[in-house]
């Protein structure tokens, strides 16, 4: 491939992994208010130690995928015009994937803290590891297996 052919392929992946990021962060956002508003509402004095501990891990799941879904757009403006598009590209896509492990892990997190809450027994369990199945199998099996076939 030429050098501008080349140039333009990396062009259209930084777009890319740009407007992906751009469709991942108001979720990421949502669930990071969330989790910023619950310990000052009156009923956290109510939650167990467990409950307390599943919310400080999925306040920290959220933030490392934030720092991840970012990371991207940081290295671009830093590196704007040095001809690191490739590095910012695979880079980016590498962070782009581990901000999504991290968010599939804070969404199951999330509902683990809300079902524990509302719910005991065998739901406690069974509802979040469905999430989780589904996160998993959308948003990682079924792409891998794609990717594998081809």
């Amino acid at each position: 491939m030429s050098r501008l052919g080349e140039e333009e392929k990396r062009d259209r992946q930084m777009l890319e992994l740009l407007n992906e990021t751009r469709v991942a962060m108001p979720g990421v956002q949502i669930l990071f208010a969330f989790l910023l508003v619950v310990p000052f509402s009156a009923r956290f004095d109510a939650v167990t130690a467990f409950q307390r501990n599943v919310f400080f891990a999925t306040l920290l799941l959220v933030t490392l995928s934030t720092a991840c879904l970012i990371a991207p757009t940081a290295a671009h403006r830093l590196l704007f015009h040095r001809g690191q598009r490739e590095w910012i590209v695979e880079g980016g896509n590498r962070l782009l994937i581990a901000a999504l492990a991290f968010l599939a892990l804070a969404l199951v997190g999330a509902v683990v803290l809300v079902t524990d809450f509302l719910y005991d027994g065998a739901v406690v369990v069974l509802v979040p590891a469905a999430i989780a199945v589904v996160l998993f199998g959308l948003w990682f099996a079924g792409p891998i297996a794609r990717r594998r076939a081809s």
